[in-house]
């Protein structure tokens, strides 16, 4: 009898793994805490869907997504045209929250917040401001007595999302950026030590003293790190928030229909200037009908039941609207 119990045990157990959907995905880092928190939330309401999803950046997440190696990839910077035409299947894009980016320093005896121009923080990335005590960065920081301490620029090692916001942002703001680093997901920098993903920069950063990196804004505060205000086009400086945030995707008038849209450097005085929506990038015809239907209905609870979950993480839920205009897109996945 304790064999047959036994047995009838493991094909119980055989049954249930093999009734379990499994779905894959890989991307942004930048995201990667409210997603995490969004797939076991899921999975605890359906605990026959498994969704895993490696944090390796937004690149990796792309060329994944291309190879079919995932079922999903994840990016905070849309795909370019060019980007889409090399991938063999059409794939949609599925704004999930907004985020910013954050210049988070490490300056022994500064625990102040400190404001930042944006032609400053270009020229500090360029390597053109090499100290604290800089003119430029004293003139916006009156009151704050800066070191002569040298400035050491932390960027990300991969390709990623959070360097195509950072560098869009630098390319709206400054002629000599767009010019001779421009914005994507991997750029050439011109000074600085590289590091792998949020995690990598916010700990680099962190760990050495004077040193500047861009994050964001999650890993700042997870890591209680101090991080600066950034003037927006009104001429205001102003520090990240949700509302913030909200404030920087309400420039957004008209989305457009693909959803590949920049908010960085929006109009408007309470507009923080470094947010971006990140995407799910979804194929619309997938071979396996199972896994479709299961992630057709993830999407759905995310831009619904998800949106409540985010700003405990400090994302900013997506506005009405644009959850609408996504509820509608979704019905192409077929």
């Amino acid at each position: 009898m304790k064999l047959l119990r036994l047995l009838a045990a493991i094909v119980c157990l055989t049954v249930l793994c093999s009734a379990e959907e499994n779905l894959n995905g890989a991307g942004a880092t930048f995201p990667y805490p409210i997603y995490s928190k969004w797939f076991n939330e899921y999975h605890k309401a359906h605990p026959d869907v498994q969704i895993n999803y490696q944090s390796i950046g937004s690149g990796g997440g792309i060329k994944q997504l291309q190879s079919k190696t995932v079922d999903f990839g994840a990016s905070d910077g849309p795909m370019s045209d060019q980007q889409l035409q090399a991938t063999p299947f059409k794939v949609l894009h599925i704004p999930t929250v907004l985020g910013a980016v954050v210049p988070t320093y490490n300056i022994p005896g500064i625990s102040s917040e400190l404001k930042f121009t944006g032609d400053v923080l270009a020229d500090i990335f360029l390597g053109n401001i090499k100290k604290w005590n800089d003119g430029r960065i004293a003139k916006a920081n009156s009151g704050v007595k800066l070191p002569d301490t040298d400035i050491i620029v932390v960027h990300r090692s991969d390709g990623s999302g959070t360097s195509y916001i950072f560098t869009d942002f630098l390319s709206k703001v400054s002629d000599t950026w767009k010019t001779k680093v421009g914005k994507n997901t991997a750029v050439n920098w011109p000074v600085g030590l590289g590091a792998k993903g949020n995690e990598g920069v916010a700990g680099q950063v962190k760990q050495t003293e004077g040193a500047i990196g861009y994050v964001e804004l999650i890993y700042a505060l997870q890591n209680n790190m101090s991080y600066g205000s950034v003037q927006n086009a009104a001429g205001q400086f102003i520090r990240a928030s949700l509302d913030s945030v909200t404030a920087a995707a309400a420039s957004v008038k008209e989305m457009p229909d693909d959803f590949r849209v920049s908010i960085t450097n929006a109009p408007g005085k309470a507009a923080y200037p470094i947010s971006s929506f990140t995407w799910l990038l979804v194929p619309t015809n997938w071979s396996d009908k199972t896994k479709e239907k299961t992630f057709v209905d993830f999407l759905n609870w995310m831009i619904s039941g998800g949106q409540g979950m985010t700003t405990a993480l400090n994302y900013a839920p997506l506005p009405k609207p644009v959850v609408e205009k996504i509820k509608a897109r979704i019905k192409d996945i077929k």
